[in-house]
């Protein structure tokens, strides 16, 4: 897989995030308010259309949470903290790929790729070398780089909030080119009261089309948007989200511990030309 490949796929990694949001709060019609509580708390007396809306409004307004995806539909796995300034901290998956540990403060992008990704990228004793060499290095470089401003597009929560919020927004016809005015109304309905990974939510699910997507709010406190799922064809998708209004990490790799960018650019380069 080329480096530019790479990036593009960790780019539609977070697409695919902001889409399963969009898709489970953009409904046209809501399941009735339950009345009883049933371990609900507040969000006992409103509708799974109320709640979806409140949950992606929290999720709007954070100015930082972490990420977390997964699919089985692709090896790509982002584990992110982000911020609205654009900083990031983590770590981005690609299976036999590898991975890289990313970090980014402003236009300033720091990456450490692991040993399965030098030989991935690198054919035969060049990859080894090259893990061996830089096992414990971190790239630099910043946004103008191509290769690192593509990876770090990742980084950009307000264009994931963006996109997440921008399908709930009327059009002057009423609707909007992904829900036409002849799509069936689709009503979302509330599960049972779990537990996501210690906090109390209520799952609010959507079936459509054969798919089935499952936003879980947070029950206690502010309603977060906790864990999203869908399924469609024997394939899912899994975003969890936490560590709301956590600020980002402002560590970053000491000089001694880093290499410029060009020293992976340079690689590839006679990888190639061999």
């Amino acid at each position: 897989m080329t480096s530019r490949r790479r990036a593009a796929s960790v780019t539609a990694a977070l697409t695919c995030g902001v889409t399963l949001i969009a898709g489970i709060t953009c409904t046209t019609a809501a399941a009735a308010a339950d009345t009883s509580d049933g371990g609900e708390g507040d969000l006992a007396n409103k509708s799974a259309q109320q709640i979806a809306d409140d949950a992606l409004q929290q999720l709007v307004g954070a100015q930082s949470l972490r990420l977390r995806t997964r699919t089985s539909a692709d090896p790509t796995k982002l584990d992110l903290t982000l911020d609205r300034a654009g900083n990031c901290t983590g770590a981005i998956s690609k299976g036999k790929y590898g991975s890289v540990q990313l970090i980014k403060r402003g236009n300033q992008v720091w990456m450490k790729p692991d040993a399965a990704f030098w030989k991935g990228q690198l054919p035969g004793k060049s990859g080894e070398e090259a893990a061996t060499k830089y096992e414990n290095t971190f790239l630099h470089g910043t946004t103008k780089n191509a290769f690192l401003g593509n990876l770090a597009a990742a980084c950009d929560l307000k264009a994931f909030q963006k996109s997440a919020s921008t399908p709930e927004k009327p059009s002057s016809g009423g609707h909007t080119p992904s829900s036409p005015s002849h799509a069936p109304a689709v009503a979302l309905t509330k599960g049972t009261p779990t537990t996501e990974e210690g906090t109390r939510v209520l799952p609010i699910v959507k079936k459509a089309k054969g798919a089935v997507q499952t936003l879980y709010v947070a029950i206690d406190g502010k309603h977060y948007p906790r864990k999203l799922t869908a399924e469609l064809d024997h394939r899912t998708g899994v975003i969890q989200l936490s560590n709301y209004n956590t600020p980002v990490s402002t560590k970053t790799p000491a000089p001694g511990d880093t290499a410029d960018i060009s020293v992976l650019e340079n690689r590839l380069k006679g990888s190639q030309g061999a």
